[in-house]
């Protein structure tokens, strides 16, 4: 059994439709995939509509945090969305998420960097517009050779020369949102170094003494020595270990499945939730 945890569509930073998604998902061999966008959960019908035999889908998203001026990401799964504090929460997220990007462009503008907003937002579309789509721009305009490569101190990292803040959860409400709406909670990436300041272990530790669920151990910017540090830190604290493609489509080079998580954790997580369960397809249509 293949399952992958933590995916992006076009309703937020991927290039994937939600539909183009969960086909690409069973073409890749997976058997159950999440669909995790940035603090949205737009695309989940065009999924769930689209969702072929065989793949079963689990809703979630990926919640944009603070903790002690460091930026983290949260995933959440099965929850519910309708539920109207965690909602509200969401959508303001998403409300800063233009005049955020606005003033990246501004800075990069003053950094000498000949980018147009209304070429990133033409790049962004109808999707919740995020850094990976000012870093395309920085691509076309040959700044940088990859998206990755943009997501340095030098242009867009969190402690880059283009960064702009914007409004993020506190991770101890993020999870008491999360658990008031049935869902359960993991954290992405905690050692991804090379996007910047990670959450020091001690802080990840009173996370678990909160109801953190568990912490996504294998991911593309994981070394071997920081999967070792992490699963030691989960056993030690009690947390589920995911693993995870965080794929985004042709934006990043990983692919669907690359990292995936045990099925065991898979089944603890369908167990502790309440909010939402997981969706197994019947066909789906094609979607234009």
């Amino acid at each position: 059994m293949r399952i992958d945890l933590h995916t992006h569509s076009t309703a937020s930073d991927g290039t994937d439709t939600p539909a183009e998604l969960v086909r690409n998902a069973r073409a890749a061999g997976l058997d159950v995939v999440a669909l995790t966008d940035h603090d949205s959960v737009r695309g989940h019908a065009e999924a769930l509509e689209a969702l072929p035999e065989g793949l079963t889908l689990v809703t979630g998203a990926e919640l944009s945090c603070r903790i002690d001026g460091v930026g983290m990401h949260m995933l959440a799964y099965l929850f519910d969305p309708d539920e109207p504090e965690f909602a509200r929460e969401r959508e303001l997220v998403r409300d800063d998420r233009v005049p955020r990007a606005q003033g990246m462009v501004t800075k990069l503008q003053q950094l000498g960097v000949p980018i147009e907003w209304s070429r990133v937002a033409a790049i962004a579309g109808d999707a919740s517009l995020g850094r990976p789509h000012i870093a395309e721009a920085l691509v076309e305009l040959g700044v940088v050779e990859t998206v990755s490569d943009a997501f340095t101190s030098e242009w867009l990292a969190n402690d880059g020369r283009a960064y702009v803040d914007k409004h993020e959860l506190d991770p101890f409400t993020a999870i008491r949102l999360v658990k008031a709406a049935g869902g359960v909670t993991v954290f992405a990436h905690p050692g991804a170094a090379k996007r910047g300041d990670t959450v020091p272990l001690t802080a990840i530790a009173e996370l678990a003494a909160a109801g953190l669920d568990g912490i996504e151990v294998d991911h593309m910017d994981h070394d071997a020595s920081d999967r070792a540090r992490l699963r030691a830190f989960a056993a030690e604290y009690g947390l589920l270990v995911t693993g995870s493609s965080d794929y985004h489509g042709s934006r990043k080079t990983v692919r669907l499945g690359e990292y995936t998580t045990h099925p065991d954790v898979y089944g603890e997580i369908t167990r502790r939730a309440t909010g939402a369960f997981p969706v197994p397809g019947a066909g789906g249509r094609p979607r234009a």
